[in-house]
């Protein structure tokens, strides 16, 4: 925390002419600034000690021809007043503020009292105190209003390191409300208030490190309507259903050196939490800032397995990036069939181009996985938080996946960007029976549409579908806008559209309305 003291004397020119002209008008030309900035960047600017300049001749920018030079000399190696920068500098025609030179004035006055202090008054000119007091009358009312700034910048700072949370951890929230509705299907397809709450404890030890602790809440029910696993939304994701508060995510992210970054889920992680997914525009996460759908944020290839276990992303250069994971389901569960290596497991292999310098994005990513139990395509294992239909994620189980998926995005400017994905599945259970799933996508996002924070967005795609002459290809539709009321409130009204939800032909669509407000802290 900084504890402001003013011990040196900042001098430009601008002081120098105030004290020749008795200082009188600056005070009719006096600049709508931020008194409390400008004070802390005057303070850092001149409080190294070490860097303190003692001649005039140290001052870099400082010429013996200069006009101010005798009366630079003079303040310097007179009276003991700095007046350079840290950088032996002096910046002469740099501006300053009334409170800048306020605060100088009263620094050089107290070196003038330690020379009163300590009997060599007669250093000091009975003109030069003249002058000084002064300026002292003249700016009384801002030595002042300075003094009690400063003072009670002091009592607040003390304040906050006594009640401070932690000197290594930050908090950060997020709170859902979403009112939602299932208009044309019938069962189980009420007007719901669903509610989700997300805070984190984030950590870092050696400031190239993270560590994340969630908790998370939430009273989300999904529709009873069978098949609308594919009417997942992310408010609902992780939401738990009764509001019980429970640590849902839990990892470490470091850096072993400038090009290898590692990432190490104890709990709850998910191939997408180190894995570029090339959908800068869609992907929060699941959080409550962009698509409504889970769909919608990225490919579903990176829902593919999750749990426990480590994750890797190394820098080739050139915007050429590998990434590798290992996730085990059950690792926690020491029993056979479980643990580490024996459960439900997943492996990623990705190669990702993506430069700063591109507005273009590619990935292509491998997953191999063992499904012991649950959804395919859910890290958490259940049906319940699953992507895609429900025919695509009970094939008959364990079973053992393989999945080969691309993904890209093109940004035409910054109020326009596309990404699109497509991935092919192959199920085989432990019986010789093999099930094709496939899923595919588009996504539009204009950034700031309307008002800088807003997002628009339109999806358009196949949820994970199972492939058979018989079924029919759920198709869908979702539109959102994203309006930002301010920093740390936005309100998201949508509409989510899925034809064939249970991939039968002919059966009436999934029409989901949805008014989502996003508190951020």
């Amino acid at each position: 925390m900084m504890n402001i003291r003013f011990t040196s004397l900042l001098v430009s020119p601008a002081i120098l002419g105030a004290i020749v002209l008795g200082a009188t008008s600056a005070k009719a030309e006096m600049t709508s600034v931020d008194t409390l900035t400008q004070v802390s960047q005057y303070n850092q600017e001149g409080k190294s000690a070490q860097s303190a300049v003692t001649s005039v001749s140290q001052l870099s920018d400082v010429k013996p021809t200069d006009w101010a030079f005798q009366a630079l000399q003079s303040l310097v190696e007179r009276y003991g007043c700095t007046v350079g920068y840290p950088d032996k500098t002096y910046r002469g025609n740099r501006a300053m503020t009334r409170y800048e030179f306020a605060a100088g004035l009263n620094s050089c006055m107290d070196r003038v009292n330690d020379l009163i202090a300590a009997s060599t008054a007669d250093m000091v000119k009975k003109e030069d105190l003249a002058t000084l007091r002064k300026l002292q009358e003249q700016f009384a009312a801002e030595l002042a209003t300075l003094r009690g700034r400063v003072d009670s910048l002091e009592a607040k700072t003390a304040l906050l390191e006594k009640q401070q949370f932690s000197t290594t951890t930050k908090l950060a929230g997020e709170v859902i409300f979403a009112v939602t509705q299932e208009f044309n299907r019938g069962v189980g397809s009420q007007v719901a208030f669903q509610d989700r709450v997300r805070l984190s404890l984030n950590t870092s030890f050696t400031g190239k490190d993270l560590l994340v602790t969630r908790l998370a809440a939430g009273n989300a029910i999904q529709f009873e309507t069978p098949g609308l696993t594919t009417g997942l939304q992310a408010s609902q994701f992780g939401a738990g259903g009764n509001n019980s508060v429970s640590v849902d995510w839990l990892a470490y992210y470091s850096s072993l050196s400038d090009k290898l970054k590692v990432y190490i889920p104890a709990f709850n992680g998910l191939h997408y939490d180190y894995a570029p997914t090339m959908s800068p525009a869609l992907d929060s996460g699941d959080a409550g800032r962009t698509t409504l759908s889970v769909f919608g944020q990225r490919n579903p290839i990176y829902s593919i397995g999750g749990g426990s276990g480590l994750g890797l992303n190394y820098d080739i250069g050139g915007g050429l990036q590998l990434s590798g994971g290992y996730m085990a389901a059950t690792p926690n569960n020491p029993t056979s069939g479980n643990g580490l290596f024996n459960g439900g497991t997943s492996f990623l292999a990705q190669v990702s181009y993506a430069p700063t310098t591109s507005p273009f994005q590619l990935g292509f990513t491998y997953v191999n996985a063992i499904k012991k139990n649950g959804a395919i395509f859910d890290g958490n294992g259940t049906i319940t938080g699953a992507i895609g239909t429900t025919l695509a994620n009970t094939t008959s189980n364990p079973v053992k996946v393989d999945a080969y998926g691309i993904s890209g995005s093109f940004q035409f400017n910054p109020g326009l960007v596309a990404n699109a994905f497509g991935s092919y599945i192959k199920a085989d259970n432990f019986s010789g029976v093999s099930t094709d799933l496939y899923t595919y996508g588009l996504g539009l996002a204009l950034p700031d549409f309307g008002k800088k924070g807003n997002l628009l967005g339109l999806v358009v795609g196949a949820q994970p579908y199972q492939a058979s002459g018989t079924l029919s290809t759920p198709f869908h539709v979702e539109g959102f806008y994203k309006y930002q009321v301010n920093d740390r409130i936005s309100v998201t009204p949508g509409v989510i559209w899925v034809t064939n939800p249970t991939q039968t032909a002919g059966e009436k669509s999934a029409i989901i309305g949805t008014v989502r407000t996003t508190f951020t802290f």
